[in-house]
């Protein structure tokens, strides 16, 4: 379809501070220069998200920003949704509340089948996505690791867009089919999302990639007499419009003609794979093959689809064996700028994900679960996924090997705060009485009001000195893996509020833990080797307490060991060039105000829900009441615009409904 041309437009009250212009000027005349690779070394606080904001309204191409979990990728949403308010700003995610993959345990004679709940504001969000990249070229696209799997050719799924315009002679029942044909269902009783009605010479359709509208089209004999779009719940008229385009229900579909052939072409394939299966005696999986595809066959020719259609997606996109699948990057136009947020968390994560889903599916083709196509509806692997991109900026406080190597060590730098916030002082104490000097420096910091958070090793000693701790009258929690959405925030903004003094964690590198009132952070065992001991996470670590202006890390060592020394000295060029940027414009560093939020949630409810995520048998019928009641504020929060109320509600729904 033809694309929109629309200009992207930074909408904010701020200008650029601090380091930011030069960051901005320099990544910018790298774009120009048309550097393939970019490092944007950022210090956490310094307000990378807007320096890049700014790089999308200079560089004016369509935009793809990675993040690795879904939580910082909704920040990230949410902040550039503000920044560019005219513009197309999506959200693309994994669509599943839980996913279980198809999969079969030789050892065991064990087959999983596929079970997945969709999660269907995040599916209509992914379709929102596709559809903007397709439409208009001022597009950003905020996404995680999902953007690497396996989706339907951008053309095929273009091409099967409906155009709808007053006046024009249209077909009630080429209509009808085309609905179906692309995902739709019929219901005459509820308007749910990815349906239709048709009663007389009105048609209502129910879109699959908003729940803001619903279509009403009204015919005249075979004449489009109006096309209006409806609130869905009161029908009352948003708009009359002259030209609607009704998108597909679903993010493959196949144009009716084609599926014939494609029809024709799984015959084909199956044919050869169960000679092959028969020529080596595996009797068993060539008849649980036989009988699985035709039943699959059978679907396709009649509706166009069927559960597990991707395992099909070789032969719908006429794909080659092993030729890469099409995935979301190949929606956005060929000079598009990709961000890799989180640098350091991301890389790694793409690639983990070629191998671990090619070892599932051997096991479904070699034991007549699959055919052998179905190996080609995968994720994409590093090579592949490094060859889609075109330009890309990496941002990190702690960039990786990988994107250092690339740049050859080079990096823009942006490590002046906004506020003036300096990066934290560091002390190296010993670990003899470290509990006592521990227990000293949280009430120095009752007094004046502010916080601690404290690391550890093991799960086991995090356990024990909560405990300790405790029973020193310290008020103390312990934060760790298992705790829930509602019961993680609830203990994060109790340390605000002053509920407790400090948390005790084994990991405290995870998001969300941004917390001004935090000035002291205290690493334990600060001197071992490992994953949590090692340059990059003590100085993520250190980070936690940048955000108040008596930010104090203390390492608890018997040794000072190198990740301990890199950190000290990153640390210490970070602070200098920050203190004489504060002293050479007069500016004095100040904690940052942060709104405690409860996410709109009334403690009555709050308990509620801590009570049925933590008790295995909760009343059925009271556990649907709250999911009811709490579905019905995400949606409201939505509708407000508060999406990261909205996000928070979503995560609280997913653990009350599992």
């Amino acid at each position: 379809m033809k694309q929109e041309q629309n200009d992207f437009k930074l909408v904010t009250d701020y200008q650029p501070a601090g380091d930011q212009p030069q960051a901005i000027l320099e990544l910018y005349n790298g774009l120009k220069e048309n550097k393939k690779h970019q490092v944007l070394l950022g210090a956490t606080g310094t307000g990378k998200t807007f320096t890049i904001a700014n790089i999308i309204q200079k560089f004016q191409k369509q935009t793809l920003v990675l993040a690795h979990n879904k939580t910082l990728a909704m920040q990230l949403y949410i902040e550039l949704k503000e920044f560019f308010p005219e513009n197309r700003v999506e959200y693309f995610v994994s669509n599943f509340d839980f996913f279980q993959p198809e999969a079969y345990m030789p050892a065991r004679d064990l087959y999983i089948d596929k079970d997945a709940k969709i999660n269907q504001e995040l599916d209509m969000m992914r379709l929102s996505a596709m559809n903007g990249l397709m439409l208009r070229k001022d597009t950003i696209v905020v996404a995680s690791v999902a953007s690497i799997y396996a989706a339907q050719n951008p053309e095929e799924y273009g091409a099967v867009f409906f155009e709808l315009r007053v006046g024009e002679t249209l077909s009630k029942k080429e209509l009808l089919s085309f609905l179906i044909k692309t995902g739709y269902v019929r219901n005459e009783i509820e308007t749910v999302r990815g349906t239709f009605s048709a009663n007389g010479d009105v048609i209502k359709i129910v879109p699959s990639w908003t729940d803001q509208l619903i279509f009403r089209i009204s015919l005249f004999g075979n004449e489009i007499e109006s096309i209006e779009t409806l609130e869905p719940y009161n029908n009352k008229i948003i708009q009359r419009m002259t030209l609607a385009t009704i998108f597909p229900a679903t993010s493959y579909v196949t144009a009716e003609d084609k599926m014939k052939t494609v029809i024709e072409n799984i015959k084909a394939e199956l044919k050869d794979r169960l000679k092959e299966l028969r020529e080596d005696g595996k009797m068993l999986e060539a008849q649980r093959l036989e009988q699985r595809t035709n039943y699959d066959l059978e679907s396709l020719s009649e509706f166009g689809t069927v559960s597990g259609v991707e395992n099909y997606s070789a032969h719908l996109d006429f794909r080659a064996p092993g030729v890469p699948p099409y995935t979301l990057l190949d929606y956005f136009e060929k000079d598009f700028l990709t961000v890799i947020d989180e640098s350091h968390m991301m890389i790694p994560q793409v690639r983990g994900m070629s191998n671990t889903d090619k070892s599932r599916k051997k096991n479904l083709v070699d034991y007549g679960f699959r055919l052998p196509s179905a190996m080609d509806n995968r994720p994409l692997n590093f090579e592949e996924f490094s060859n889609k991109l075109n330009q890309v900026i990496y941002t990190s406080a702690t960039p990786g090997d990988y994107e250092m190597e690339l740049t050859e060590g080079k990096f823009v730098q942006q490590i002046i705060r906004p506020t003036g916030l300096l990066d934290p002082i560091i002390e190296v104490r010993s670990t003899e009485n470290q509990i006592e000097n521990i227990i000293e420096e949280i009430l120095k910091r009752r007094e004046k009001n502010e916080r601690v958070f404290i690391t550890t090793l093991t799960i086991r000693m995090s356990e024990d000195l909560t405990s300790y701790l405790q029973e020193r009258n310290i008020k103390v929690a312990y934060l760790h893996s298992e705790l829930k959405t509602i019961e993680r925030t609830t203990v994060l903004n109790d340390l605000r509020k002053g509920v407790y003094e400090a948390i005790v964690g084994v990991n405290l590198l995870r998001e969300g833990l941004d917390i001004p009132e935090v000035s002291l952070v205290c690493i334990l065992d600060a001197d071992k080797q490992g994953f949590l001991r090692n340059t990059r996470s003590l100085i993520q670590t250190t980070g936690r307490a940048a955000r108040n202006a008596s930010g104090l890390v203390i390492f608890y060592a018997d040794q000072i060991s190198k990740a301990m020394q890199e950190t000290i000295d990153e640390t210490d060029r970070r602070r200098e060039i920050q203190a004489r940027y504060n002293l050479e414009n007069n500016i004095v560093p100040k904690t940052i105000l942060k709104k405690i939020s409860d996410f709109g949630i009334d403690d009555a409810t709050r308990k509620q829900i801590i009570s049925m995520t933590t008790k295995k048998n909760s009343a059925k019928n009271q556990k649907n009441s709250l999911v009811e009641k709490l579905r019905a504020d995400m949606v409201a929060a939505a509708k407000e615009l508060n999406f990261e109320k909205a996000a928070q509600i979503r995560d609280i729904i997913i653990e009350l409904e599992g």
